[in-house]
């Protein structure tokens, strides 16, 4: 989970929602992303799609069945699609998401007995740290905001 925590304080400096993730194969990382949904103009372009992209891309293969993801926050509807389109066996997630989340807040997806796949679904790891990033975030999205009505 620390090296999701590194992704996200990337997506921090970058000036974006610090959300990251890495895939992870017999304990080596395979597949890192964070939030670029800002930089690439692309509201895909979530931390959890990057690092199954690059996961799918490190073995050749559209299965992460034997993979693990480490997300900072919650997955949404379009990533635990992905999340169940690759067979990941583990989510491992840091702090809940009310508005979007598809892991137990707005939705659970991940573990409806809809779908051919189940994976193992665990929150509340580094909560405190993920969540001090996100209020780090929104308070200065905050005082940017209020900075730019003043002028």
């Amino acid at each position: 989970m620390y090296a999701a925590l590194d992704e996200a304080q990337k997506a921090l400096d970058e000036d974006e929602i610090p959300v990251g993730a890495v895939v992870t194969c017999r304990n080596r990382i395979i597949g890192r992303g964070h939030n670029q949904v800002e930089k690439l103009k692309d509201p895909s372009a979530h931390a959890e799609m990057i690092a199954i992209t690059a996961a799918c891309g490190y073995l050749k293969s559209k299965f992460l069945d034997e993979c693990d993801i480490y997300i900072t926050v919650e997955p949404c509807v379009m990533c635990s699609g992905a999340i169940l389109l690759s067979r990941i066996r583990n989510v491992y997630f840091a702090v809940f998401e009310p508005k979007f989340g598809a892991s137990g807040s707005v939705y659970n997806i991940l573990e409806e007995a809809k779908y051919n796949h189940k994976p193992s679904v665990y929150s509340g790891i580094y909560e405190k740290e993920s969540q001090a990033l996100l209020k780090s975030f929104f308070i200065s999205q905050k005082e940017k905001t209020k900075s730019r009505s003043t002028q």
